[in-house]
């Protein structure tokens, strides 16, 4: 545990990728493998299931620490973060406790979850006592699930390359999908012997970055392929040893809540591996993802929701089939082999039949055109077609691991924006925990300001210090962590879609909402009416 809190430290200290990169790559060539599989798991941003509700930490914390509950909440309001308000105010250490990682979270913490609440208290406390400042803080984020050590996944991959030899992509893989943080997982993870796919296993996630000039600059439009942009959920459908899994690219096995994509993955050959967007669809045309989000959050999917948000998959890549890896192979011929797979004599001009495999496995349609000029015009009827503009696919490029630059761009349409006024704030958390960061805006409703969206990102940071000094002095009311905040700042917000939403108070809701720029050439009645932003709908 000590060395682990080093490393939080330690990369805490240093916002140089090289130098995380090499702390964690000698922390595990110096640790056990049993550690090293925790430590993985708390670097890729994994977490715990709650072992102690939040409640009761801060009623022990404050008992140990002899203080009064305003004092602590004082206390929590200016440092913004539970798990560090706890290390500060617990009294010193009155013994050392050693141990490993491992130990730590398997034979003291994990087991704090099934306790009664009186043992838990004593555990807790025996933890708390038996541990330095620094100990109690890292332990603490554990238990909150709050542990970020401001390293990306591709950070750890990089450093686990380094430590075993293998390639980024081996490991990236190996990473994919479900696994335990044990010891066997960790040498396998290292293992040089690469053929170990399992039969649920996805491939990482090849990402597009947005297009950084006009298509122009990509060069000769021939050599690109141009597809719609899909609003929906990217997908893996595998189908291997005659099982289906179907992944989300956040890494989350869906399966169960789209039986209509595991009946058609049936007659997938064993060995195929698709890459796409599942999308809620009916009567040849793509529903609102508010639809498709009736899915998502579902364990069981019952018989309405399944006839008000029927879906299909719009699969763009191949990257497994017959059980070989297609992922080296250039898109033009992925892209030849799923149209084969899919829609049986496509490719052959004497086919009289152009059969889907099933209706629910689609290959997504081209977008082709013979000019960039030409293929501009047809990306500005994307809203018509509701699609987010079009992806641009270089027709020689592999398959490859994470956002890359050069091969695959997103070429989307401008947001929707609205001018709207602050009036509620929270706290960030983090480095931006002692800083009101989370807004709320809203628009006019008559003589009333209803809100409309929530964002947090957009300014720079003086901009942030700025609005920060504005809520403290204009604070109206306090709702625990929210400031009710004087109407006076007026910034336009960006936002991708709109929909009704009878939950709102608004009576709209919108997606991906983020701060453009802080209008202050405006005051607040400037700013946009309700009744404009619904005409938004359509």
């Amino acid at each position: 545990m000590k060395r682990f809190a080093a490393l939080f430290l330690a990369l805490d200290e240093t916002n140089k990728t090289g130098e995380k990169t090499l702390l964690m790559s000698e922390y595990f060539k110096a640790i056990e493998p049993a550690d090293a599989a925790w430590a993985v798991y708390f670097l890729t941003g994994r977490k715990l299931r709650q072992l102690v509700p939040r409640a009761r930490l801060s009623e022990w914390a404050l008992e140990l620490a002899g203080i009064s509950p305003w004092m602590f909440q004082e206390c929590y309001d200016t440092v913004g973060d539970l798990a560090e308000t706890l290390a500060l105010l617990l009294p010193p250490n009155t013994e050392t406790l050693g141990g490993s990682l491992a130990e730590w979270v398997e034979q003291r913490l994990l087991p704090l979850r099934t306790k009664s609440e009186s043992d838990q208290k004593r555990g807790l406390i025996a933890c708390w006592m038996g541990l330095s400042d620094q100990e109690r803080f890292v332990v603490n984020k554990i238990i909150t699930g709050g542990l970020r050590l401001g390293v990306s996944q591709q950070l750890v991959v990089k450093a686990l390359s380094e430590v075993s030899g293998l390639t980024e992509a081996d490991i990236t893989h190996r990473l994919m999908g479900e696994w335990e943080p044990t010891e066997s997982f960790y040498l396998s993870l290292i293992n040089e012997d690469t053929q170990d796919t399992m039969a649920s296993k996805p491939y990482p996630f090849f990402l597009s970055y947005p297009l950084e000039a006009h298509p122009e600059s990509l060069g000769d439009i021939n050599e690109w392929y141009s597809e719609w942009k899909w609003d929906g959920i990217r997908a893996q459908v595998i189908r291997r040893e005659d099982q289906t899994f179907i992944w989300s690219r956040g890494e989350e096995l869906v399966t169960d809540r789209f039986p209509e994509i595991s009946a058609a993955a049936l007659l997938l050959p064993n060995g195929t591996v698709l890459d796409g967007e599942i999308l809620a669809w009916r009567d040849s045309e793509v529903l609102p993802f508010q639809d498709l989000q009736k899915r998502i959050g579902r364990k069981v999917v019952g018989k309405k929701v399944l006839s008000d948000a029927p879906v299909i998959v719009m699969c763009f890549d191949l990257l497994e089939l017959d059980g070989v890896d297609l992922r080296q192979a250039p898109l033009e011929e992925r892209r030849s082999k799923l149209l084969q797979l899919l829609t049986p004599g496509a490719l052959d001009e004497h086919a009289s039949c152009r059969a889907q495999l099933s209706p629910v496995l689609r290959v997504s349609p081209l977008a082709q055109s013979e000019s960039w000029e030409l293929l501009e015009q047809m990306r500005s009827q994307s809203r018509l077609l509701k699609v987010e503009g079009l992806m641009l696919k270089r027709a020689s490029s592999k398959y490859g691991v994470g956002r890359r630059k050069g091969d695959w761009w997103k070429w989307k349409i401008e947001p929707y924006s609205v001018d709207a006024v602050l009036i509620y704030a929270q706290k960030g958390s983090g480095k931006r925990a002692s800083l009101y960061t989370d807004y709320t805006f809203g628009v006019w409703m008559g003589e009333q300001l209803v809100p409309v969206a929530k964002a947090y990102s957009g300014l720079t940071d003086d901009e942030i210090k700025q609005v920060d000094a504005f809520i403290r002095q204009n604070t109206l009311e306090k709702f625990g962590p929210v400031r009710t905040v004087k109407p006076g700042l007026v910034f336009e917000i960006a936002f991708e879609g709109i929909q009704p939403s009878p939950r709102h108070k608004s009576g709209v809701a919108v997606r991906f909402p983020r701060i453009l720029r802080w209008r202050t050439d405006k005051n607040i009645q400037d700013a946009d009416t309700l009744d404009n932003l619904k005409k938004l709908l359509g």
